[in-house]
C-alpha cells in the first residue's frame, strides 16, 4: 500500500521557502505540491526593494529592508543555491536588483509559481492534537476586501526571515531626541542626508554600508559602536565609543564626548517575529537569541514537523537554506531517525550551555560565524545529501579577510569558481591575484 504523501505549508516566498518549495516539488513521490503563503505580491522577501516605509496604502506593514543602493557583501560565487549558479557573466558583487532577478529565474526554473499564494498573511499556526498535524488560518488580502481561510497541513515550514521588526537598544533619554530617528529598516537612499550631520549607531554589515554610503553626500557621518575600528572607512568618517545617552538635541558616548546630530539611524538588527506561532503550546519560547530550545537550530523538539528555516545568521544564506531545508525533508521522509523529544531538548540546551562556557553571548548563540561549516556537513552526513563544495567556505573566508582589511575595496576583486574545490580571484581590472587556487 502506498504510503500517504505529505502536505507542507511554507510560510514566506523569500529565498528560504523558495528554496523549501523547490525540494518539495522535487519529491513528488513523498509530497504533494506545497502551499507557499506569501503576505506580499511577489516573491523575494528582503530583496524586494520599495520605497516605501512603515506601511502600504492598505495599512500593512511593509517588510523589506532593502535600500536603492545595495550591493551584496558575498560574491555571488558562494551566494548561489548549490543546484542553481548564477549567471557567470555578472560581477561578484551584485546589485541588489540581480539578486532578487536571481530568485525570479529560481522560481520559474523550479516551477513555484503555480504554488505560491500572494497575499495571504498568515495568522495562526497550530497543531492538532494528537500529533495530527497542523490547522492555519490566514487572512486573504484581496481587492478592498479581506476574507479568513482556515486549512490543514502535515507540516510546517517557517520561512519568515529575520529582517523586518527593528530592534533599538533602549539608550537612556532616546524619547527626548528632537532630530530625525529611524532605523536602517526604514532607510532608502541617500538624498534626504544631503549636509546633515548623520550618527549611526553599529558598525555591522548595515552601519559600514551607510557610512560608506553617506560619507560624500553628509557634511558629516559619525559611526558609534564598540568593536575595533573599521579599515578602510573613509578618512572623513569619524568613529565613536558606543552610545551612553540621548538629550534634545546632543548625544554622549562613553568617553564622555557629546555631539549634535542632525540624523540618528540605529544599525543595531532586527528581532525575531512569530506572531503566528503560540510558542509555549508548542515547548518554545522566547530567548535572547530568538526562539529555543530548537534541535539543530531549525526543528522544534515536541513537535517535529515544524521547522524553522534561516534563522541562524552571519552565514551564507543560500547554500544555508539548502542544507536546512534538505535535511527538514530526510526527517519528514524517514530517512533521517530523530532522537526522542526530551533528548532532542536536552542536547540543545548542552549546545548553550557549552556556548556560554567558552564565552559567548547568549544573544548571538545563533551567529553560528566559522560554525557554519561544520553545521553544514553534518546536516549532510545525516540526510545523506552532498555536502556544500570546499571552495564555498574558502571563498567565503578570502572574502572575509579581505572586508576585515578594508570594507571599501574588497567588492572590487572578481572570483571564479573553477570546481568544487578550485577558484581563482582577479581585480576588476583584470589582473590575477592567484590563480587555481587549492581549497582546503
Amino acid at each position: 500500500m502506498a504510503s500517504k504523501k505529505l502536505r507542507v505549508a511554507v510560510i514566506g516566498a523569500g529565498a528560504a521557502g523558495l528554496c523549501a518549495a523547490r525540494h518539495i516539488l522535487a519529491c513528488p513521490d513523498a509530497f504533494l505540491p506545497p502551499v507557499v503563503f506569501e503576505a506580499s505580491d511577489q516573491v523575494g522577501g528582503t530583496w524586494v526593494y520599495t520605497e516605501q516605509t512603515g506601511e502600504d496604502a492598505e495599512g500593512w506593514p511593509i517588510h523589506s529592508s532593502m535600500y536603492r543602493d545595495l550591493r551584496t557583501n558575498l560574491p555571488k560565487e558562494v551566494m548561489a543555491f548549490p543546484d542553481f549558479p548564477f549567471d557567470p557573466s555578472l560581477p561578484s558583487f551584485l546589485h541588489h536588483s540581480d539578486v532578487l532577478a536571481y530568485l525570479e529565474s529560481y522560481r520559474e526554473e523550479s516551477g513555484i509559481q503555480d504554488h505560491v499564494r500572494f497575499r495571504w498573511q498568515v495568522d495562526d499556526v497550530r497543531p492538532v492534537l494528537g500529533d495530527q498535524g497542523w490547522d492555519i488560518r490566514a487572512t486573504v488580502r484581496g481587492s478592498g476586501s479581506t476574507h479568513r481561510v482556515s486549512e490543514h497541513f502535515d507540516a510546517v515550514m517557517v520561512c519568515t526571515g529575520h529582517y523586518s521588526v527593528p530592534y533599538i537598544p533602549p539608550i537612556p533619554g532616546l524619547d527626548s531626541f528632537q532630530g530625525c530617528l529611524l532605523h536602517s529598516h526604514s532607510y532608502r537612499c541617500t538624498e534626504p542626508f544631503a549636509g546633515l550631520t548623520v550618527l549611526l549607531v553599529g558598525a555591522g554589515a548595515s552601519g559600514v554600508d551607510l557610512a560608506l554610503q553617506l560619507s560624500p553626500v553628509a557634511a558629516r557621518v559619525v559611526l558609534s559602536h564598540h568593536g575595533p575600528p573599521v579599515c578602510g572607512l573613509p578618512e572623513d568618517v569619524l568613529q565613536v565609543p558606543r552610545l551612553l545617552k540621548v538629550a534634545k538635541e546632543t548625544v554622549e558616548f562613553r568617553d564622555g564626548s557629546v555631539l549634535q546630530p542632525d540624523v540618528l539611524i540605529f544599525c543595531t538588527g532586527y528581532r525575531y517575529c512569530f506572531p503566528f506561532l503560540p510558542l509555549a503550546q508548542l515547548g518554545l519560547q522566547e530567548t535572547d537569541y530568538g526562539v529555543g530550545p530548537l534541535h539543530r537550530h531549525l526543528l522544534a523538539p515536541r513537535h517535529p514537523s515544524l521547522f524553522f528555516i534561516g534563522l541562524c545568521q552571519l552565514i551564507c544564506p543560500f547554500p544555508h537554506f539548502h542544507c536546512q531545508v534538505l535535511f527538514a525533508l530526510a526527517v519528514l521522509q524517514g530517512r533521517c531517525r530523530l532522537p526522542s523529544a526530551a533528548e532532542m531538548e536536552a542536547d540543545a540546551q548542552e549546545q548553550l550551555e557549552r556556548y556560554l562556557r567558552e564565552g559567548g553571548l547568549a544573544r548571538h548563540f545563533l551567529k553560528l560565524k566559522a560554525q557554519q561549516w561544520s553545521y553544514a556537513k553534518e546536516l549532510a552526513h545525516l540526510a545523506g545529501f552532498p555536502p556544500l563544495p570546499p571552495a564555498v567556505q574558502a571563498i567565503y573566508e578570502a572574502t572575509r579577510a579581505r572586508r576585515c582589511h578594508n570594507v571599501s575595496t574588497y567588492r572590487d576583486t572578481k572570483y571564479h569558481l573553477l570546481g568544487p574545490d578550485a577558484w581563482e580571484e582577479v581585480q576588476d581590472s583584470g589582473t590575477d591575484l592567484e590563480d587555481n587556487r587549492k581549497a582546503e
